[in-house]
Order: structure tokens, then C-alpha cells, then sequence
């Protein structure tokens, strides 16, 4: 049943909705639902998409809910989408799992889905525009044991449980360590939920139970600010070693004085960028890929003035 008009307008305000317009009228409509609207990170994705929409003339229309965690509004606002009859969907989910039917179901209202960031339980969507999330952990895991000379003990802080990308990256993070470096002893991994003061206590955890720490691996933003503000508190810079995912001026600068020594960057405005474009391909019935990566690279301050770096964390394609 459609929802009435001042319901509409209610969910709309509450979570966040904006759009994009071009000039003239639209002649689709896309809408983009991250899968929250804190971070760094997804303002990035929401540039990008903006972007494709202006180049392919099209409107789109971004809504989120207010936390990742939260998998019900965000099944809701792509139920909201459903009834209003966009012409496409694009959709970062925040469980693998939970938005599988609400996915499924636009799909077959002919609704074409593109699935960006983080994978869904799903072979329908048209195409799946993220990093590759476990080779992601993988560089991580391979720059962590670089850093320790193969040698001590390691800790992961992790997105949220049923993640996609989370589970890709700490996967990858954890098998190519106990495949390629065994005098590395694995701790544990604890999940942040997104959230930066959890994985500031989770970390403050880790450092508490095993003084003798040596690297800890933060999965996204959030879960890396949390694992350096505790190696800072902790008076253990330069004696742990710290590997985060993702970019923020908070990241880069601790990047820059040597709390963090390494980062793993995906390209948020290229997963923007590209998950619209695809989505309007779908629309007018041209080819679309259906796996589109969107590349990542490892930061260091060795190679932070590079190009391609640069390229990278100022949110160019």
C-alpha cells in the first residue's frame, strides 16, 4: 500500500533525503541509498554521485539513515524509493543480508539495482561497483607484517558484524597473515560498529588485556581513528604499529606524524562516480559490467606526495 504523502515527507526529513538536479527537466531518477551519512568517507561517494548524475543529465536523489547499524530505516527509505517509482537504484548495504527482499523487491517492480561498497546476498542486481575488499585486507595484512618484520602480536578492530566489506577486509586481513607471516599471533577481532568511540574502547581493550601488542588493524574510518586516539593515549606511538582502511583529514594527519604507518584507500568518489553511471546505463539498456572495481593503494609517508596518491585522497577519479 502507498504510504500517505505527510508519512513520506516525515521519513524524508528524518533521514536525511537532498537532491540533485540538473538543468532542465530530468529525464531519470536515481536514488542513492549509503549506507549512513557521518563519515568522511560517504560524503566523498555522495560527490561522485553528483557528479555522474550532472554528466548524464539525470536527477538523483540521496537518503540515509542516521547510523549504519541501522538496517531496518534503511530498508525503509529503499521501500520509500520503491513507491515513489524511481528509474534506477543505487544502494551501499549495511548488511549483507538484512535488504536482500526490499532489494529484490524493486527489481522486480522494474527498478534496475546497483549494488555499490559492500556486497548483498544477491545475484540479481545489475552490477556491483565497489573496492576489492578482501584484497584490500590482504595489502593491509601484508603491510602489517612488513612493519613487524613477520614477528608479534596483532589486533583487529572490525566494522559490524554482518558487513559485506567489513567481513571481505578482515577476512583478508586475517587469512594472508596466518598464511603468509606465522610468527604473527593473531589476538582476536572485536567489531566498532561504525562508531568511533566504541572502537576507541575496543582498542583501549585490546591494549589493556595485551600490553605486548605490536599492530593493530583498524577496517574502516571509525575503526581506525578509535585504534590510533588509543595507541596516543596509551603513550605507545612508534611501539604500535597501526594499519587503517580509509581516509579522513583525521587519518591522513595522523598518517603524516607517524601514529598511523599505513593506510589502505579506496577511491569513494570513483564508487559514487561509477555506481550512478551504471545505473543510468541500465535505464537506457546499454551494457553495464557486473563487477566494477574501483582499485585501492597503500599509503605510506613514503609515498603520500606521489600522484597517484594525491589523485586518490583529494576525490578525483
Amino acid at each position: 500500500m502507498t504510504k500517505p504523502r505527510w508519512l513520506l515527507a516525515s521519513l524524508l526529513l528524518t533521514f536525511g533525503v537532498s537532491c540533485t538536479r540538473s538543468a532542465g527537466p530530468a529525464r531519470t531518477t536515481i536514488g542513492v541509498v549509503p549506507k549512513g551519512q557521518v563519515h568522511v568517507f560517504w560524503q566523498t561517494v555522495r560527490a561522485g554521485a553528483e557528479a555522474a548524475s550532472k554528466e548524464a543529465g539525470v536527477e538523483m536523489v540521496w537518503a540515509a539513515p542516521q547510523l549504519e547499524t541501522d538496517y531496518s530505516g534503511q530498508a525503509s527509505i529503499v521501500e520509500d524509493f520503491i513507491n515513489r517509482g524511481v528509474s534506477a537504484l543505487v544502494i551501499a548495504p549495511s548488511h549483507q543480508k538484512a535488504i536482500v527482499s526490499v532489494a529484490e523487491r524493486a527489481i522486480d517492480a522494474g527498478i534496475p539495482v546497483v549494488i555499490m561498497d559492500s556486497g548483498l546476498d544477491s545475484t540479481r542486481p545489475v552490477s556491483y561497483v565497489a573496492t576489492d575488499n578482501y584484497q584490500g585486507g590482504a595489502l593491509a595484512a601484508r603491510e602489517m607484517g612488513r612493519l613487524l618484520g613477520g614477528k608479534g602480536k596483532v589486533a583487529v578492530v572490525g566494522i559490524a558484524a554482518g558487513s559485506g566489506s567489513g567481513l571481505a577486509r578482515e577476512s583478508g586481513f586475517q587469512e594472508t597473515i596466518q598464511r603468509e607471516f606465522p610468527g604473527i599471533e593473531l589476538l582476536g577481532l572485536q567489531y566498532s560498529d561504525s562508531d568511533r568511540s566504541k572502537a576507541l574502547s575496543v582498542a583501549e581493550d585490546f591494549l589493556s588485556r595485551a600490553p605486548d601488542v605490536a599492530g593493530m588493524f583498524g577496517s574502516n574510518e571509525s575503526a581506525a581513528v578509535g585504534v590510533f586516539r588509543a595507541v596516543q593515549n596509551r603513550g605507545k606511538k612508534g611501539q604500535v604499529k597501526v594499519v587503517g582502511f580509509d581516509a579522513s583529514s583525521d587519518l591522513l594527519e595522523a598518517l603524516r606524524d607517524g601514529t598511523i604507518d599505513a593506510l589502505v584507500v579506496q577511491n569513494p568518489f570513483r564508487i559514487g562516480h561509477d555506481a550512478v553511471a551504471a545505473a543510468v546505463a541500465a535505464i537506457r539498456k546499454q551494457p553495464v559490467e557486473k563487477r566494477i572495481d574501483t582499485g585501492v593503494v597503500v599509503v605510506t609517508q613514503a609515498n603520500f606526495e606521489s600522484p597517484e596518491v594525491q589523485k586518490v585522497i583529494g576525490g578525483g577519479k
